[in-house]
């Protein structure tokens, strides 16, 4: 039986520019039973072919209406429309499953697109782990540390502190009441007034590559989907964990008390910076770290330098330990672990166990099975440079998928993947100068590759590394702790990675983030000015050490 069409010119109201045809046209013609549609922002008006078995009239009004912030102002029946209006109700141009830093940036986006858009999000409040339990809480509590160290440590022979008095309660409260700030002031606030975004709290399922089903209740449907439901701990399967309990992250930056005892596993950069704050803040630490040293993903240089400031603080470093059984032994934590040269011993916990054994994806429970999405060997969602997965309308972004863990990549990927869903120009995010920073003391900043992915990858190579003790603001402040490193390309002396290890290292990074970006050659760095007593010399002095010996040349030399 031959197709009964029809057509139907709609004036519609709400249409600024050609993206707003693009817009209509793209989502009408993705509705089931729209032939083709033809819209014009400058008259106004949209043509619309479709199969009439399928569809009447007011569907196509409706759908039109389900598109952004346009309406339709023909007269139509009304009851007709209202009769169908429910079939549309659930039905959004774009679902974002998760709440957090990915998923912010991409409704932000959305919005300024005119989309229509529904975001999911279940575990964590709104504005996921940076600001709920992550960089805002652990970078309070570092600072506070901090200003406890300052009073207690002096560099200078003539200034004797005389301590500080920790009112480690207060110290709390003041963090939760930062974190309930910022995650009204920079995410609920931010959305509160867009037109065209439905917050919802749940746990959301795909039905198919379009639906999901959220709390096993409501279906919604949507053109195209991005998942960013971020990660948390990883919790390792080691016998008796779950019965003598333990913290992660969520868990331990809420303790109003101040614990008695840590006992951190792992010594990746979370345990490392949750380490060097509650050390300082008075609770003896211990690290049990099961591979040879802390910050294994760096070379040995620079965690030299982190593990002896962090053993003359106090803190217990057990590297190539590995526990295999926890048990209770009244209010005390008995760890079995395997040690460095065959033995097992038994460390006792008076306090608390924290586990920061590096993260897991939010990918369970979502229903991936129903849409055939491809996962990486660690469960993360396998994305490319345009945050695309294998199925053509979902996307991914932020720590759920295979790229780097960082709240500003995230926000990126969110606002790159809405626009690559949406617009026919595609964007790519690019990872080569990516800056990085791990917040102890010294801080440890990166960006680009270092020696070792430079080897790896047959890149003609050179490193360049300056000790603090030549870097005059480093001499001022008596504080030589670490190093400035650049590695370059012999071939074209473009600056192609660098790492530092300093007080406040982390302030330089972005600078030379910048020079790897855009082709910055080392003897350029060498030949820019830089304030005198400023860290920042140090690159000038790091570049100069390619061709010559910095304890030779006078201040401010070039």
């Amino acid at each position: 039986m031959k197709k009964q069409t029809e057509t139907i010119t709609l004036e519609i109201e709400g249409m600024t520019c050609n993206g707003c045809e693009t817009h209509i046209e793209k989502d009408m013609n993705a509705t089931q039973g729209v032939l083709s549609s033809t819209v014009n922002h400058e008259t106004g008006k949209g043509e619309f072919t479709f199969d009439a078995d399928k569809m009447s009239e007011a569907d196509v009004i409706n759908a039109v209406n389900s598109v952004g912030d346009y309406s339709v102002v023909n007269n139509v029946d009304d009851e007709e429309v209202s009769a169908v209006n429910s079939k549309y109700k659930n039905q959004f141009d774009l679902i974002i499953i998760g709440g957090g830093s990915a998923a912010f940036s991409a409704a932000i986006n959305a919005e300024g697109l005119g989309l229509t858009t529904l975001m999911v999000n279940a575990g964590l409040d709104f504005g996921g782990t940076c600001v709920n339990v992550g960089c805002v809480p652990s970078k309070n509590l570092i600072r506070a540390a901090e200003t406890v160290h300052h009073a207690t440590h002096s560099n200078f022979k003539g200034i004797k502190p005389k301590g500080a008095d920790i009112d480690f309660a207060q110290i709390i409260k003041d963090k939760k009441a930062l974190v309930a700030s910022l995650q009204q002031q920079k995410y609920m606030d931010v959305v509160s007034d867009f037109e065209n975004l439905t917050m919802l709290k749940g746990w959301a399922e795909f039905v198919d590559n379009n639906t999901i089903l959220v709390d096993g209740k409501d279906k919604y449907n949507a053109t195209n989907i991005i998942i960013a439901t971020g990660a948390t701990t990883n919790i390792p399967n080691i016998e008796g964990l779950n019965e003598v309990g333990y913290l992660t992250n969520v868990s331990l930056f809420d303790l109003e008390e101040k614990p008695k005892s840590l006992t951190i596993m792992g010594a990746g950069y979370i345990g490392l910076e949750m380490a060097m704050a509650y050390n300082r803040l008075g609770v003896k630490v211990r690290i049990i770290e099961f591979t040879d040293r802390p910050l294994r993903s760096q070379t040995e240089d620079i965690t030299d330098v982190l593990v002896e400031q962090m053993k003359s603080e106090g803190i217990e470093i057990l590297p190539n330990f590995r526990a295999f059984k926890f048990e209770k032994e009244g209010n005390d934590t008995i760890i079995h672990c395997n040690c460095p040269d065959g033995s097992t011993t038994q460390i006792v916990e008076k306090g608390h166990i924290v586990v920061a054994t590096g993260t897991t994806p939010n990918t369970s429970k979502l229903g991936l099975e129903n849409i055939d999405l491809k996962l990486s060997e660690r469960g993360h969602i396998v994305v490319n440079e345009k945050m695309e997965t294998n199925v053509s309308n979902i996307y991914g972004a932020g720590d759920v998928t295979n790229t780097p863990p960082f709240v500003y990549t995230a926000a990126t990927e969110g606002s790159t993947a809405v626009n690559n869903a949406f617009s026919l120009s595609k964007q790519s995010v690019d990872y080569a100068s990516l800056p990085w920073v791990v917040f102890t003391d010294p801080q440890i900043a990166g960006a680009g590759m270092d020696e070792i992915e430079a080897e790896k990858k047959g890149i003609p190579f050179e490193v360049s590394k300056l000790d603090l003790s030549h870097v005059p603001r480093a001499l001022a402040a008596q504080d030589t702790r670490g190093f400035i490193k650049l590695i370059r390309n012999i071939e074209t002396d473009k600056l192609i990675g660098a790492r530092v290890i300093a007080p406040e290292g982390g302030e330089l990074i972005q600078q030379l983030s910048m020079a790897i970006k855009f082709g910055i050659t080392v003897k350029e760095l060498a030949e820019s000015f830089y304030p005198y007593l400023t860290l920042g010399e140090g690159i000038k002095l790091a570049a100069i050490t390619f061709g010559k010996d910095v304890s030779k040349l006078s201040c401010c030399a070039s």
